[in-house]
């Protein structure tokens, strides 16, 4: 149903009441999802031009600038609603769905990367949803043959009512093969190509923009789009045949609000207007109604604008892939969205009111009241015990359970596999690409400005570390109901935090998505704000890049960046019960420095091992650098009057590990920026020495506790 506030404009600028199938439109395309209604203005803040930037927000994805003629394109999409409902196919056709995005811009699909929020483990239901996602994702990329290469999984009690399921997806091409969704010409003809149109999906748009109840699963599911990869990869190589042929003018895929979404889009780009023939449609099921065939979000299909001498040359090829495909209307000079059903006209509505009249503004925010939970905790007398208990968090621990079941090798590219910080692609002979996403939830929930900021350079970092200078972001901005002013406090903040560090370190936002009302019914809680994103960067691949982990023994540890004793937000709070207890580390003014610097170093080849600190600090750092060297550690002289679990577990950003042979030409390099050397790679344990304490953990150990989360899942 529409609003009543929505109805009466629409009555107001039609001059009558609006057709059901109007009535339809109107209520997806003017959904938050689709039109940003509490959003638009404080995306604008976002600075989303840059010199590699070709094309940014507002297509189905952006493009970037490489090298050698290439260009990437970048986006980032949710899907997290359906993931809830039906996890398999939630998570598998929010693949499905970025996928088509970058084919849409004339790009074959190189890359995924997927930040997935889950519930704790310690349920039926969060593990049903975790296992059932991590396979949608799987069984859709691996079948369409695009590898999966960075991800990040969280999880926090806060989830349980409503996973997030967000995933970035790049392609790449010739700049000359670049199609936009932008309309070209009057006359020309809309074709409708891929699977057929069923039920599925109908109303996904408006099913996103608003909670999830207690019997979700049971009255949403019609709500849920069905997926065939299969049908997919069909899809992809016959749109980049026709695009490659010149055949395709414009070109939309088909998300939300399906084909009245799509059609109208693509036509009001170019100042057009649309003819639809809904009866043309090819449909999977009988007696379809216009309603149901304009707004149904069955996935696998794409709209071509065409000329008219070229039709019958694309209707050849869309049979040649064994896929459906018709003319269902064509481009007007009148700005008109018009729908015809079995000869009769169920819609006509001024194109640009459809597309852009929803109203939109800013909504009222308000601090809320931040309650500890108790008091700052004593450092525990059991270190080495407080230490494993971090490690062996689920969000620590080993992600290998979920990522050994991509395929990240598939097209060969993959230079840096899944579990390090950053995965990096082969693009050129001598040039590459370093793909990061992820957000610290928890932190952003007690400073949302802090926690967008923190986000940026952590990903940032994460680049750095594979020598990476960053070409652009993209967002997945997810919270709950913008409604309540103390939710868009949340949702302000954090994008004006992410906003101001983009522009800190010259990075355009490019494009990207909102998902609002990720709130349970069933758990009375909105998730934790989260503003997940995905960052891209250019590597210099004729210098050697340095593993994750300690590579030579003798080598030595240098820390990188300053440490802080503020520990809000941290997984070491987490994991003893601390609770909402403490500030927010603040993100350093001289990151950018401390980035460039970390970036010179790795350029300068003199650099074995490199591995950017976040969640469980400098602890959980060494002990992850430890697969198959120990080390030896001493932090007494750098770590002031901190406590022995402040240093060893703050999360402060804008910190790296780095290990080399050359310490003396390393810290040259980092002259200007903090840094100390701290300790030796070498042996099979990691042994840490502070002014009051000193740990040694075995190689063994630190594999059972990483090994947590795998070992859970495998029974």
């Amino acid at each position: 149903m529409l609003p009543e506030e929505d109805l009466k404009i629409i009555k107001k600028e039609l001059g009558r009441e609006p057709t059901l199938v109007e009535q339809g439109c109107f209520l997806n395309m003017w959904s938050e999802h689709c039109s940003y209604r509490s959003s638009a203005s404080l995306l604008k803040t976002f600075t989303t031009t840059g010199e590699n930037v070709l094309i940014g927000p507002g297509d189905d994805a952006a493009i970037l600038k490489f090298e050698d003629g290439y260009v990437l394109a970048i986006g980032m999409e949710s899907h997290n609603h359906p993931s809830y409902v039906d996890p398999y196919n939630g998570a598998a056709t929010g693949v499905g769905g970025i996928v088509r995005d970058i084919i849409s811009m004339g790009a074959r699909p190189i890359a995924l990367m997927d930040p997935l929020y889950f519930g704790p483990l310690d349920t039926p239901k969060n593990l049903f949803l975790f296992e059932q996602i991590t396979k949608g994702i799987a069984g859709y990329g691996n079948c369409i043959g695009v590898p999966v290469v960075n991800g990040e999984t969280f999880f926090d009690k806060r989830y349980s009512g409503n996973p997030l399921v967000n995933v970035v997806a790049v392609g790449l091409c010739k700049e000359e093969t670049i199609t936009t969704a932008r309309s070209q010409k009057a006359g020309n003809k809309l074709i409708l190509a891929g699977s057929s149109t069923g039920k599925d999906g109908l109303g996904g748009a408006s099913f996103a923009s608003r909670d999830l109840s207690e019997s979700a699963e049971a009255e949403d599911r019609p709500s849920v789009q069905v997926g065939d990869p299969y049908t997919e990869k069909l899809v992809m190589e016959m749109t980049l045949e026709a695009i490659e042929k010149g055949y395709i003018k414009s070109c939309k895929d088909l998300g939300a609000a399906g084909l009245g979404g799509a059609s109208s889009e693509l036509a009001v780009k170019g100042g057009l207007g649309a003819y639809i023939i809904a009866d043309a449609v090819p449909q999977r099921e009988p007696n379809m109604n216009a309603y149901e065939i304009l707004l149904a979000e069955s996935q696998e299909r794409m709209v071509f604008e065409v000329a008219p001498e070229d039709v019958d040359a694309v209707l050849a090829l869309v049979q040649k892939y064994d896929l459906n495909g018709a003319v269902i209307g064509y481009l007007t000079e009148k700005p008109n969205y018009t729908v015809e059903f079995r000869g009769e006209i169920v819609a006509d509505i001024p194109i640009g009111f459809l597309t852009g009249g929803a109203p939109t503004c800013e909504k009222p925010s308000e601090t809320p009241i931040i309650r500890e939970e108790g008091k700052k905790p004593e450092t525990p007398k059991d270190l080495k015990a407080a230490f494993l208990k971090v490690l062996s968090s689920h969000n620590i621990a080993s992600k290998e359970w979920i990522y050994r079941q991509y395929d990240h090798e598939v097209q060969l590219r993959t230079i840096v596999k899944p579990g390090e910080d950053a995965g990096v692609l082969r693009i050129t002979d001598t040039k590459g690409i370093a793909l990061s996403c992820g957000c610290q939830p928890r932190a952003t929930l007690l400073d949302p400005y802090m926690g967008g900021k923190t986000a940026i350079i952590e990903n940032a970092m994460n680049l750095a570390v594979k020598g990476a200078e960053a070409l652009a972001i993209v967002n997945c901005l997810n919270f709950g109901n913008p409604a309540h002013p103390e939710i868009y406090w949340q949702f302000k903040n954090a994008v004006l935090g992410l906003g101001d560090t983009a522009r800190e370190l010259s990075i355009p936002v490019v494009g990207g998505n909102v998902s609002l009302y990720n709130e349970s019914d069933e758990f009375k809680t909105a998730i934790p704000p989260t503003p997940s994103i995905g960052m891209i960067g250019k590597v210099d691949l004729e210098t050697l890049l340095p593993s994750g982990f300690f590579a030579k023994a003798g080598d030595s540890i240098i820390l990188v960046g300053e440490t802080v004793p503020e520990m809000g937000g941290s997984e070491y709070y987490a994991c003893i019960g601390a609770g909402n207890v403490g500030k927010v580390p603040e993100v350093p003014k001289n990151a950018p420095e401390i980035i460039k610097a970390v970036i010179k170093a790795v350029k300068s080849g003199k650099l074995s091992s490199a591995h950017d600190l976040s969640l469980g600090g400098i602890g959980s750092g060494l002990a992850s650098m430890c697969k198959k060297l120990g080390g030896k550690v001493d932090f007494s002289e750098i770590a002031g009057e901190m406590k022995a679990d402040e240093f060893l577990f703050s999360e402060a950003p804008a910190r790296a590990l780095l290990a080399t042979a050359e310490p003396e030409a390393v810290q040259e390099i980092l002259k200007g920026v903090p840094h100390a050397v701290i300790g030796k790679v070498g042996g099979d344990t990691l042994e840490v020495k502070g002014r009051d304490f000193k740990i040694s953990l075995s190689l063994e150990e630190i594999k059972e506790a990483y090994g947590s989360l795998t070992r859970f899942m495998m029974g």
